[in-house]
């Protein structure tokens, strides 16, 4: 299966990848991944027995929270945070287990899932490694490749993970990549880890969650910026804050929602709502007279190279 088309194959070999997708403006791109669908998960299903969490942070939180509704026990969670305040909040709010470093007890997990910035990612794998040698793995800090992980780790059943903030709401997008020692069950129970956030995928090369890390692991922050510049503009056109603000979020939702369950490309939902001389035509315009488009992708470029970067930084 191809999970890149070749003009993006091209441009990623290429040292000018704006230049070469210029060539290509006016054609819809290949679609690059496969997407897995998410299905309903049952306790019974194949999730480990217990699981470990190195750092309890934002996307630490949604996984537990996942977790335990689909029946997992709280006291088969535990949880390595060195914030007392961290720790006292995870306590409160999903009764499981946590610690200020590792130990012994994490021999009782089948999975250890590392929530940690990457740049102490070698420090605390370090740290836990002889804890958890006989674990499968599962990254979600961005940039840090796999071959780090396993050297520091001494263990090579890892699977590394790029999700998004919306998994918080359970409307999150994750892309997945697995070394050829994770076996077919261990992503049997990764999936079933990561159901209750969203949706996820899988990609064959690692490099390319690089990619997805620019595009959805970075991109809330994206929409985020652009519902700023919508409600700003609200405010400045006369509307009251909350008017604003909720007709912003209200048509990034509904557009999102009708591009989701539409069979039409973005760009033919676009020109659909889009008459010759019109006020939609009005803005296009000058957002096609200031190269917003090119700005966009370049803004996304830079994501992917900084997440190459961090890699090669932090995974030494």
């Amino acid at each position: 299966m191809r999970l890149i088309s070749p003009c993006l194959q091209t441009n990623a070999r290429s040292g000018h990848p704006l230049k070469r997708l210029g060539d290509h403006r006016n054609t819809l791109p290949t679609p690059i991944f496969h997407l897995t669908e998410t299905r309903p998960m049952t306790p019974t299903d194949t999730h480990p027995t217990k699981v470990a969490f190195i750092g309890g942070g934002n996307m630490a939180s949604a996984l537990i929270g996942g977790l335990i509704k689909v029946g997992t026990p709280s006291n088969d969670i535990k949880v390595i945070e060195p914030e007392p305040e961290a720790r006292d909040r995870l306590e409160a709010r999903f009764g499981v287990q946590t610690w200020g470093s590792p130990g012994s007890f994490l021999q009782e997990c089948d999975l250890t899932v590392w929530a940690v910035k990457p740049q102490v990612f070698k420090e605390a794998a370090l740290a836990a490694a002889q804890f958890c040698s006989h674990h499968l793995h599962l990254s979600v800090a961005a940039g840090i490749p796999t071959p780090s992980i396993a050297k520091w780790l001494g263990i090579n059943r890892i699977v590394r993970a790029m999700p998004n903030t919306p998994a918080l709401v359970g409307l999150g997008q994750t892309g997945l990549f697995a070394t050829q020692e994770v076996s077919s069950i261990d992503k049997a129970r990764i999936q079933d880890i990561l159901s209750p956030t969203g949706q996820f995928l899988w990609v064959e090369n690692e490099v390319l969650l690089d990619a997805v890390t620019a595009l959805s692991g970075s991109g809330p922050a994206y929409v985020f910026y652009f519902i700023e510049a919508l409600c700003q503009a609200g405010e400045h056109m006369g509307l009251s804050p909350a008017t604003a603000k909720q007709l912003a979020i209200g048509t990034f939702a509904g557009a999102s929602a009708l591009a989701s369950q539409s069979n039409e490309s973005p760009s033919i939902l676009r020109e659909r709502v889009t008459s010759k001389g019109g006020t939609t035509f009005a803005a296009l315009e000058h957002m096609r007279e200031q190269d917003i488009s090119q700005h966009i992708q370049n803004a996304l470029f830079a994501a992917q190279l900084r997440a190459k970067e961090l890699g090669e930084e932090f995974g030494k």
